[in-house]
């Protein structure tokens, strides 16, 4: 490719509006273009990087026995409703109608349209297992689209469903898939994790999200340094080893005016942090039936529902919410804080509360004796309590956050925190969605059966985004050779002043076409200030310098966009047997 026949439209400043680095760096490289909130036109730079990812995507797919297709992104609404997502996805979805006031939905994933089409083709077991992948615009209706593609509206993504006869067959296929990520990301050159996750709202009871790690990301991750563990910090397993103490102290109330925080409670009674019992109030809501006016119907219940965790950890709602017995669980409002503890919150505790609220307590509170919790009276807190002394043994359960230096869940050493960047996600999902939609085949013996699923997504789009969020400097993108937009740029020096210049310049172009490189000659005659600013901005890994002062001593210059290759002189002769050797030795092949 030669620059004058691309469209380069790089920019010195980024907008204001750009929050973070990959937003800033995507916009200033001329990767991608705003067209409104969340949405955004893909340039040939961006898109180049855009192909290559999916090319890679298609290969590891297809290795893994996938067939690919393509199914639309409008999706009618009773497909939606027969899942029971239309109701419960929320305003995420993006509804509309058509001229005969018919619904559709624009759709931010594929589970209903892939399980309508399997339902009516695969009628026996002999038509499975079967494993169905596209690479296709999707659209969430983000409340709040920021970051540029990480947080964006419109995306692409790749799908991919199974189908199996059986749960056995169904996990051996989520394994091939879960192999098959991680060639995808270790190709793509990403420092990547697998954690073990939750399944949200896609449903199913097996997952693991790959996150590229990166200061920048949204996701917290604990793992282990000393062996293979990692999870998604809302489902990390937080062990307890501690055996509770005996009661040293009686419970007395202490005054503790204006102290409505365990962090100003402990400092006022010169305890550690860890000594106090922090106090969350949820309502757990649900739907009975009932009688009225002998009619029935349904009927909202709601349970206060008290969580205690020590003052130096958190809540993780996710983990509440997976407990027996919990349906739907949000915050609980002050006013009915006050009507189930007779205060308001910052002095709320566990002692003498009525029977119809459902204490659940930390592992590591129950396990706690002496500690220091609220007294349900303003500007009091109870110190010295203990369990089954001052109040009844508790339900225990794990319903905190790890944090670092916890015990790691595999035994084998202690975890860390990083930070991640979700860009995949693989879910086994059973039955959820083929039992919905009736999704059977016959077994051999003549019995129908429900198919077995699994969903596997990648963000195509986003991964632009994260590998540039662990890979820039203050020059611009540092891309890995397997996606960067050109692998070799050629910036000569008066390309259109000097014959010398250009000849060198043509030759080794051709040279690197011929051998199937992606290379890009600038033949613009720009000064080299602005074309090495360019190209250290848009990221090609390798670049050569050609000007006559250098080629009246036969040589070029050469270096790496990740410094990896300091700048030096390079025998013209020679310059390109050294470009295939740096370009073989940055592929990933598995």
């Amino acid at each position: 490719m030669r620059a004058t026949q691309f469209f380069l439209n790089t920019l010195k400043e980024a907008p204001a509006d750009a929050e973070i680095v990959s937003h800033q760096l995507m916009l200033r490289a001329g990767m991608i273009k705003r067209l409104a909130g969340g949405i955004y036109t893909y340039m040939p730079v961006g898109l180049r990087s855009i192909r290559k990812v999916e090319n890679i995507v298609r290969e590891e797919m297809n290795r893994a026995g996938a067939l690919e297709l393509l199914m639309p992104a409008v999706q009618p609404a009773e497909l939606w409703q027969e899942s029971g997502r239309w109701e419960k996805y929320g305003p995420e979805l993006l509804r509309l109608k058509d001229r005969h006031d018919r619904e559709f939905v624009i759709g931010p994933t594929h589970e209903e349209v892939i399980t309508d089409v399997v339902r009516k083709e695969v009628k026996s077991y002999r038509q499975l297992p079967l494993n169905l992948y596209q690479i296709q615009t999707k659209f969430r209706d983000e409340i709040r689209p920021r970051f540029g593609v990480m947080r964006g509206r419109e995306f692409v993504m790749k799908d991919a469903y199974s189908f199996d006869r059986t749960q056995e067959a169904a996990l051996k296929t989520y394994d091939v898939m879960y192999d098959a990520y991680r060639r995808i990301f270790t190709r793509l050159g990403l420092n990547f994790r697998a954690v073990n996750a939750d399944t949200g709202s896609i449903g199913g009871n097996r997952s693991h999200e790959f996150h590229v790690i990166a200061d920048t990301g949204e996701d917290a991750i604990a793992y282990c340094p000393t062996s293979d563990y990692a999870a998604n910090v809302e489902l990390a397993e937080a062990l307890c080893t501690a055996q509770r103490p005996a009661a040293g102290k009686a419970m007395e109330k202490v005054h503790t005016p204006g102290n409505s925080t365990c962090e100003a409670v402990a400092s006022q009674l010169g305890l550690p942090l860890s000594a106090t019992v922090k106090s969350v109030v949820f309502a757990n809501e649900w739907q009975e039936q009932g009688q009225d006016k002998n009619e029935t119907k349904a009927v909202k219940k709601v349970q206060i529902l008290l969580a205690l965790v020590r003052g130096d950890h958190e809540v993780n709602d996710i983990k509440l919410g997976k407990l027996a017995g919990v349906q739907e669980l949000r915050l609980a409002t002050e006013a009915e804080i006050v009507a189930a503890f007779g205060t308001k919150p910052g002095y709320l505790g566990p002692v003498g509360v009525g029977a119809d609220v459902r204490v659940v307590a930390d592992h590591s509170v129950a396990a706690m004796g002496d500690f220091v919790c609220g007294a349900n009276s303003a500007d009091f807190h109870y110190a010295g309590v203990n369990w089954g002394r001052d109040l009844p043994e508790p339900e225990s359960a794990d319903i905190r956050n790890v944090v670092e230096g916890d015990a790691s869940p595999d035994g084998k050493g202690v975890l860390a925190m990083c930070r991640g960047i979700e860009v995949g996600h693989v879910f086994y999902l059973g039955t959820k969605y083929s039992e919905a939609l009736q999704a059977k085949f016959l077994e051999e013996n003549g019995k129908p059966a429900v198919i077995e699923m699994g969903c596997y997504g990648i963000g195509v789009t986003r991964i632009l985004g994260a590998a540039i969020e662990q890979n820039f400097d203050d020059r611009g993108i540092v891309w890995p050779l397997s996606i960067a937009p050109f692998e070799v740029v050629l910036c000569p020096i008066g390309y259109k002043k000097s014959e010398e210049v250009k000849l060198h310049a043509d030759k080794l172009y051709q040279q690197l076409k011929d051998a199937g490189v992606d290379v890009m000659l600038d033949d613009r005659d720009e000064r080299p200030g602005v074309m090495f600013a360019d190209w250290e901005l848009i990221g090609v890994p390798l670049r050569v310098t050609l000007g006559d002062r250098g080629l009246k001593e036969g040589k070029v210059e050469f270096q790496s966009r990740d410094g990896k290759v300091e700048k030096r002189d390079v025998e013209v002769g020679k310059i390109f047997e050294q470009l295939r050797v740096e370009l073989a030795s940055r592929q990933i092949s598995l």
